[in-house]
């Protein structure tokens, strides 16, 4: 007879790693399906205005841009902002709410899963958010042709990437932020001129070169690199750089992220 059984106890196995994984990203999941029309919606709608209002108004003045018309250097980059926001909005908003609102997580981490599969399934689930994101939105653009090469198919993919990126380092702010109002900075003051700055609307080489130098260390231009490269079937060295910027980018910001929020929690 083992020592459990002397002592009138049971061993209790705690459930594999990638299902306490999936518990967590199928709750959000559930939640976010509740409204699915209301939240799938709006980013088969939101390209149409955006190259409507700006491809086709700005395309006019503007010339070829390295060999296409403006409207298809546009579409190409109209794919990843999406990724970006709503990975954002999950783990910064999202994340707030469940940890000081709703208390979510106090009941999460009272079962099985560990404030580390807590927080690498909240990574997960924005990535994949952000996966549809760019679907629906190469969806939109590819119907009306402005996406010349086949393997824009493998685009959603750099929209799961982009997605883990900006939730990790959403994360890590939503860390020290104590007041809901306060991610308005964050999004004002980082993600905005991040849109503005990253190679989407117009290309970096036309920027001076102290831009040129910033805007390699937002990682959204390599996400824009990496799209714009799957759309138009061109592939430079240097998207092995950008793979790796993005891969280092989410490692350390995600272990930062875990490392304080795990605190937070535990408080």
């Amino acid at each position: 007879m083992n020592d459990e059984a002397k002592n009138g106890t049971i061993a209790v196995t705690p459930p594999p790693v990638y299902s306490r994984l999936f518990s967590v990203w199928y709750r959000h999941f559930r939640v976010y399906t509740k409204n699915l029309v209301s939240n799938g919606l709006p980013p088969f709608i939101e390209p149409l205005f955006f190259l409507a209002g700006v491809g086709l108004g700005l395309g006019n003045y503007v010339g070829l841009i390295d060999g296409a018309e403006y409207i298809n250097f546009l579409a190409a980059g109209v794919i990843v902002p999406p990724a970006m926001f709503t990975s954002a909005y999950e783990c910064t908003f999202g994340t707030f709410i469940r940890l000081e609102f709703d208390k979510v997580y106090d009941g999460m981490i009272s079962a099985s899963i560990t404030i580390y599969d807590l927080l690498i399934g909240e990574m997960l689930f924005a990535g994949t958010k952000s996966l549809f994101f760019s679907f629906a939105v190469l969806t939109v653009v590819s119907a009306f042709g402005l996406i010349p090469s086949p393997v824009a198919v493998l685009c959603p993919l750099v929209g799961f990437m982009t997605g883990l990126m900006f939730a990790a380092l959403s994360l890590f702010i939503t860390s020290f932020v104590k007041n809901i109002n306060h991610f308005n900075f964050y999004f004002t003051g980082l993600l905005t001129p991040m849109f503005f700055f990253s190679g989407i609307i117009f290309p970096l080489k036309d920027l001076p070169a102290p831009l040129r130098i910033a805007a390699e260390f937002l990682p959204l231009t390599h996400s824009a690199s990496l799209m714009r490269s799957l759309c138009f079937g061109r592939f430079p060295v240097r998207l092995a750089f950008d793979l790796a910027y993005m891969a280092l980018f989410t490692a350390v910001f995600g272990a930062l992220a875990i490392r304080m929020l795990k605190k937070r929690i535990l408080q």
